[in-house]
């Protein structure tokens, strides 16, 4: 069904928020591997890239049977490294295989309760004509409302302004959760990501979009998955 799709999963071996956290063990199973299963109910195994700089990282998911077929080069695996060069990277590295490739699937293992069901409603949205299609999560701070700025004189004025009681009236405005984007290739080649325009949203919940970037970010994932099974234990 998806034809040309690549799914790139990046998964550098230096980490400050939490050290290590790629394959870190979450509730038993290294946190990497909820990705790599996300994306396996759906695609194919040679459809899957890992890009990693780190042997463990490699030698973990290669434990799966997912083949890692290469380490990211250095110049791509610093703290300054940008994440569009990388992605050109993985697919010029498949077109490089034979392997044509009109979609990118970018997939972070930090968002492990991004499921199969998210990823292929985020995909039906998928049109060529777009540039990108990424999800979000509703932020709860609104810039018309809780938001500010430092004006020229040191005073804190709204971030963004509008005639707006309640919080309630404020339009919606959405964040972007890191667990899902869908990039059109042929923009991606010609254009940074960050320039995109045509960019369509796929909404997930709060509980969905948890992205692991420090310990307290870990901790509630923790949490997240303990309460669920005690939850499913009860029902039962």
């Amino acid at each position: 069904m998806y034809k040309n799709v690549l799914v790139l999963i990046p998964a550098r071996g230096g980490s400050r928020g939490v050290p290590g956290k790629n394959v870190k063990l979450l509730e038993g199973k290294p946190l990497i591997y909820y990705t790599v299963e996300t994306a396996r109910e759906i695609f194919n195994d040679d459809q899957i890239l890992v890009s990693t700089d780190d042997p463990t990282i490699k030698s973990v998911v290669e434990a799966t049977g997912l083949e890692v077929p290469f380490l990211r080069p250095e110049h791509l695996a610093t703290d300054n490294s940008g994440m569009h060069e990388v992605m050109i990277h993985a697919v010029e590295f498949m077109e490089g295989m034979g392997k044509k490739t009109d979609i990118l699937v970018l997939l972070q293992p930090t968002s492990p309760f991004r499921n199969s069901k998210h990823l292929r409603e985020a995909l039906n949205l998928y049109d060529p004509s777009f540039d990108m299609v990424t999800s979000v999560k509703e932020t709860k701070s609104n810039p018309y409302y809780v938001l500010k700025e430092e004006n020229a004189e040191g005073f804190l004025v709204p971030s963004k302004t509008g005639k707006f009681v309640r919080r309630q009236d404020c339009p919606k405005v959405w964040e972007l959760n890191g667990a899902i984007y869908i990039i059109n290739v042929e923009r991606l080649k010609n254009q940074h990501i960050g320039k995109f325009k045509k960019i369509k949203k796929y909404v997930m919940d709060d509980f969905s979009s948890v992205d692991l970037d420090e310990e307290a970010d870990w901790k509630l994932a923790e949490y997240y998955i303990k309460s669920t099974s005690a939850a499913n234990s009860t029902a039962v």
